[in-house]
């Protein structure tokens, strides 16, 4: 890269001396051609102003070339284009001039020249020419000329020191300048070589220019993603094994049970018809709380893959609300716990299953951490563009360790408590992932022995999109 970038550093400072040099060529060229056909004018000037033009034009040329550069050649010719003096050939060998560049310029604009080669001369001149100011003839002036070409000798040598000497401190530039990016970019390419470690701690200087720190800050933040993945990844991993191993010592503890109970139906250990019957509704019992256990496994699955199906209606909360209360009312009067609700007329797009899941895990848990005698209350309300769902209890509480854990699954505050309701650990998990379905938000209020509120808010345009994309799908 570094060769790269210096021959091509070179090669642009070669051609913008090159490009100079012509340049300067040219404008040095126009430059003395200017100053030619001023000092001729002048001249043209002085002659018409000492010019007799009555008297013998031929003779007074002579003259004039005695006391002139011989290379000058000065004509005088009427507007007909005809030569009456002329320098340095008789006026009657020389043909008509009114067709001459100069001439035709003169007579339109007052002033003229032109370049061209002269065959009376044999070589290259510069022709000014310009109307009398007191007579009505044309005089024209003419002297050798080769631009710059003749300084060359003397201005070429100078000119080829110039630009080597030019050339040589742009190398030394282009070679200092590459190092400034070459040597930034080596060092980056170093620092990045840490990723093959596994080490993704870098630390890149601060360079001059900003493009290099584009790449170091793009690098530095994109390891901080990696970094951030990594470590969700770890999570997901860490969360998945206890998953598995919370799961299977879920289901591990009912089957052992099952598995005892029949052992000892088996083995006749029960005699009369009431023990069988009292082992069998232990047995039945624990296969209903497995059953629940596998459905909620099942639906956290299908809502981190999105694979639930989902059916849209027009849910009435007040009505949703009234039925949760008819389905756990056997269980508050059993815990002596009373049931508060509070609803607004609130009509919305969303699933009926999904909204009932999350209203019964969220009342449910309120009886559950709860003490006889104790309520819980339930506000569902619209707030702005959002569905809000408050429940709250006066039960026991949840500690500020427990609260960060809390929508785990398989966590429980009070294991022991949990079990005993029929609880599976995963309730809260669920409401969880039935929140984030909808795009919404989940917290939670708890000091210990003054009981919870769980607050839940569901924005109503992104139910319906939910609505509109399951409908499409």
């Amino acid at each position: 890269m570094k060769k790269a970038i210096l021959s091509r550093f070179t090669a642009v400072i070669l051609l913008a001396l090159v490009l100079s040099s012509v340049i300067s060529y040219y404008a040095m060229g126009q430059e003395m051609l200017s100053e030619n056909m001023i000092h001729m004018r002048n001249l043209l000037q002085v002659i018409d102003c000492s010019a007799d033009y009555n008297g013998d034009l031929q003779q007074e040329m002579d003259e004039l070339k005695a006391s002139m550069d011989e290379n000058i050649r000065i004509t005088i010719l009427d507007k007909n284009g005809r030569v009456w003096a002329d320098t340095d050939t008789a006026a009657s060998r020389l043909e008509n001039h009114l067709e001459r560049e100069e001439i035709q310029l003169a007579l339109s604009e007052g002033f003229g020249y032109a370049i061209r080669h002269s065959k009376t001369i044999g070589e290259n001149m510069l022709y000014v020419a310009k109307p009398s100011d007191s007579s009505d003839f044309i005089l024209r002036i003419a002297i050798p000329f080769t631009g710059i070409r003749d300084y060359l000798r003397v201005i070429f040598p100078m000119l080829l020191l110039g630009i080597a000497v030019a050339f040589v401190l742009s190398v030394i530039i282009g070679i200092r300048f590459t190092n400034t990016v070459t040597e930034p970019l080596y060092e980056i390419s170093q620092e990045m070589e840490k990723a093959q470690g596994e080490e993704l701690d870098f630390n890149f200087k601060k360079y001059k220019y900003e493009e290099l720190n584009v790449i170091s800050d793009a690098t530095l933040k994109l390891s901080e993603e990696i970094r951030e993945h990594i470590s969700q990844v770890e999570k997901e991993r860490r969360i998945r094994q206890e998953f598995f191993s919370n799961a299977s010592h879920e289901l591990k503890t009912p089957i052992t049970a099952i598995k005892g109970y029949a052992e000892l139906l088996d083995n006749g250990f029960a005699q009369d018809e009431e023990t069988k019957k009292n082992f069998l509704k232990r047995i039945l019992k624990t296969t209903d709380n497995m059953t629940n256990l596998i459905n909620d496994i099942l639906m956290i699955s299908r809502l981190e893959a999105n694979e639930i199906e989902v059916t849209f209606s027009e849910v009435r909360m007040n009505l949703l609300v009234e039925d949760v209360f008819e389905a756990l009312e056997p269980i508050a009067a059993d815990c002596q716990i009373t049931l508060h609700r509070e609803c607004e007329p609130v009509v919305m797009e969303a699933s009926a299953k999904q909204m009932r899941e999350l209203l019964m895990n969220l009342v449910g848990n309120g009886l559950k951490y709860n003490q006889p005698g104790g309520n819980v209350w339930v506000t569902v309300r619209r707030l702005g563009e959002n569905l809000t769902i408050e429940v709250r209890d006066d039960g026991v509480g949840i500690s500020e360790e427990d609260q960060r854990r809390i929508f785990e699954r398989f966590y429980r505050v009070d294991k022991g408590r949990s079990r005993k309701m029929g609880g599976t650990g995963l309730g809260l998990s669920i409401v969880k992932h039935i929140v984030e379905y909808y795009d919404g938000e989940i917290s939670l209020q708890s000091k210990l022995g003054e009981g919870s509120t769980f607050f839940v808010a569901l924005p109503m345009e992104k139910l319906q999109k939910q609505e509109e994309k399951s409908q499409i799908s």
